[in-house]
């Protein structure tokens, strides 16, 4: 009997960890009560990433809401699994190189950088339309849990600057997949 319980209790968590994987941005969240969700732990709030470089470029941000965090995501179709990315959290939002500040409405920064051009220098046109210091083009966060705000923070050597302001300074995870970069910040730093 106890093999029987640890195996229902096995493939219950199975589904429980697919079906979150499975969410995407924009998706409705999952149905029934928030006190039902089994929220991940441990992402913790220092800066995570890599080299921020890149070669490709930023084409699309979009925003969803989950039953534990909010997620934002940057689409860099041809970038593969080798984006480069740096998500920290700071006092205050500058635009680099310039240093300008730019404020950001929130109990705390997000400074998130994509190794990915907004702009096509030889075409001479932009891939995504952000304007320095401007909250991003079609994405709106009023009414989410833990998101506050955005400001495009412009394009410089081959990176993207977001600032994105957050409730608190609250877990946060990078995700890497095919063509686009994933940060997922938690409602709270329990579940």
């Amino acid at each position: 009997m106890r093999r029987v319980r640890a195996a229902v209790a096995v493939l219950a968590l199975a589904g429980a960890t697919l079906g979150t994987a499975a969410t995407t941005a924009g998706a409705a969240p999952a149905e029934g009560p928030r006190a039902t969700a089994t929220c991940p732990t441990g992402w913790g709030s220092g800066a995570k990433g890599g080299a921020t470089m890149g070669a490709d470029h930023l084409e699309n941000v979009r925003t969803g809401q989950h039953e534990c965090y909010d997620r934002i995501v940057f689409d860099v179709p041809g970038g593969g699994d080798q984006i480069g990315y740096h998500v920290q959290y700071v006092d205050r939002f500058y635009a680099d190189p310039t240093g300008e500040y730019i404020p950001v409405a929130g109990g705390a920064i997000l400074d998130i950088r994509i190794g990915a051009w907004s702009y096509d220098l030889e075409a001479g046109a932009p891939t995504y339309p952000g304007q320095v210091g401007k909250t991003l083009p079609g994405v709106n966060v009023s009414g989410y849990n833990t998101f506050r705000d955005t400001r495009f923070g412009g394009t410089f050597e081959g990176q993207t600057q977001v600032g994105l302001g957050v409730r608190a300074r609250l877990p946060f995870r990078v995700t890497q997949l095919d063509g686009r970069i994933v940060v997922d910040v938690a409602h709270s730093w329990t579940s």
